[in-house]
This record gives C-alpha cells, structure tokens and sequence, in this order.
C-alpha cells in the first residue's frame, strides 16, 4: 500500500514586505518574504496548500490577551503616541516593541494564519501548518516582550485544545520562550520544552532548569539551558533523548514547533 503524502498548508502575504519596526531595529519582517521567494524558487509551494492569512479579530485575540491591552493596541498609532506615554510604559510598547505604522494589522495577520492553522489541523484538513510571520513567544498577557505584541502561539495552543487532550509545545529559538511558558505554567495540558541560550543577562533571562511549572503544571515545562559554544552534536545528544521521552510519556495529539 502507498502510503498518503502529508497535507500541508503554508500562510503568507505579501504585506509583510510593508511592515517596518524601524531604523537599526533587528526584527526585520521582509525575511519572511526573502523566505517566500525560496519556496517558490525551490518548487516547494507546488507541495503545499498556499493561503494568504486572515486577520484574526480583536477578540479572538482577547481569549489570552486583556481586552485593554488588545484595545489599545488596536488604537495607538505613530502619530498619537506621545499622548499615552503612560500606557506605553504600562504595556511595554517601548524600546524594542516600538509603535510602527500599521503594528496591529500586522499581529491580526500574522495571528489569525496561526489560528487557522489550528483550525485546520483540528479538522484534519491537514497534517501540517507552517507560518513563518508567527512564533512571538515573549508577548505576555498584557505585555509586549521582545520584538512581541501577540502571542500567536498561545492562541494556536488553545484552539488546538478544543479537540486534544494534551498539546506539546516545543521552542528551538536561541531565546527561551517565556511568553508561552508563562501561559500555560500551571496545566498539565500543555508541556513546554524549550532549549535556549541562558546565563551572562541574555534576553529574556529566564528558563532555568529548575523551572518546571507549578501546581497541576508541575513537571509539565522542560527547559534546556544551554551555553555558547554548543555545537550540533551535543544539541543533539541532549535534543533527542529528551523529545523522545516526552513523546513516549507525554504523547500529545498535536504538536507547535517554534
């Protein structure tokens, strides 16, 4: 018997090429159309069910996000900022998460494509669901964190829970992924593994070994503290082992890869 290929849907639009945090910021959005043009170029997208992302509306967003940080958010632009200087503080809409023209449509659009692929992977649509324009895992509840205004992945997570028991959460990023840790810290619902640079003040400074979650949530977060100098061996030798375990006790139905 032949086995059935995977079904995959990929999410992008051209609109990222447009988004722009600002002069010498290093979140550069239109790598994500540099990585377009690769897919395209390498016939990948003729293996792939296309799909230009939705914008996910403000209260989908508000199922994690509070209403009045989603409110305002929604509202702020680059010409009335300096009239709600204190909200900016409130909210961390500062310094590396600075209010660019057009930031909220951008994380409505980078947020509903991770939704839907939830939604699709929920319903069987597909096996796979890639969105490169997604995976803002320092965005806290009511906080913006590093380069982060919504955590599209926690709201991937929960729709993903509507029909599986348990959900793995898994965060290869060099940062730990502390937006989406702190989310979900106390359920045994969804583990989080994250292996990350840690020690010597790296952002975001959290992601110890020692941190593994509390209450019903504890022993559900893995967190891997690496050091520079670690190379694709010893990533290796500690990436599998661990990922094996977790697979064979935890077994999730779905899985979110960051």
């Amino acid at each position: 018997m032949v086995k059935a290929s995977k079904r995959i849907c990929y999410y992008y639009d051209d609109d990222y090429n447009k988004v722009y945090y600002g002069p010498n910021h290093p979140m550069k959005p239109h790598r994500m159309c540099m990585t377009h043009h690769l897919v395209l170029g390498y016939g990948l997208h003729e293996k792939l069910d296309v799909f230009r992302p939705r914008a996910a509306y403000p209260v989908e967003i508000a199922q994690f996000h509070a209403e009045d940080y989603v409110d305002f958010l929604s509202k702020v632009t680059p010409d009335n900022v300096n009239d709600n200087l204190h909200l900016l503080q409130k909210f961390n809409l500062q310094e590396d998460c600075p209010i660019f023209e057009g930031v909220f449509n951008f994380c409505r659009k980078y947020t509903g494509a991770s939704i839907d692929g939830s939604v699709k992977l929920n319903h069987g649509l597909v096996d796979t669901a890639i969105n490169w324009a997604g995976g803002l895992h320092h965005a806290k509840r009511a906080e913006a964190s590093g380069f982060c205004y919504i955590n599209d992945l926690v709201l991937a997570i929960l729709e993903l829970l509507k029909y599986h028991a348990r959900v793995l959460y898994l965060d290869i990023d060099i940062h730990h992924g502390d937006g989406v840790e702190e989310a979900f810290y106390l359920t045994d619902r969804v583990m989080t593994v994250s292996f990350h640079k840690y020690g010597d003040f790296f952002f975001p400074g959290t992601g110890a070994i020692k941190d593994v979650g509390e209450r019903s949530g504890k022993n559900y977060s893995i967190n891997v503290p690496l050091k520079d100098g670690c190379d694709d061996a010893t990533f290796l030798s500690l990436f599998k082992p661990i990922l094996s375990k977790v697979m064979e006790k935890f077994r999730p139905g779905a899985v979110v890869l960051q």
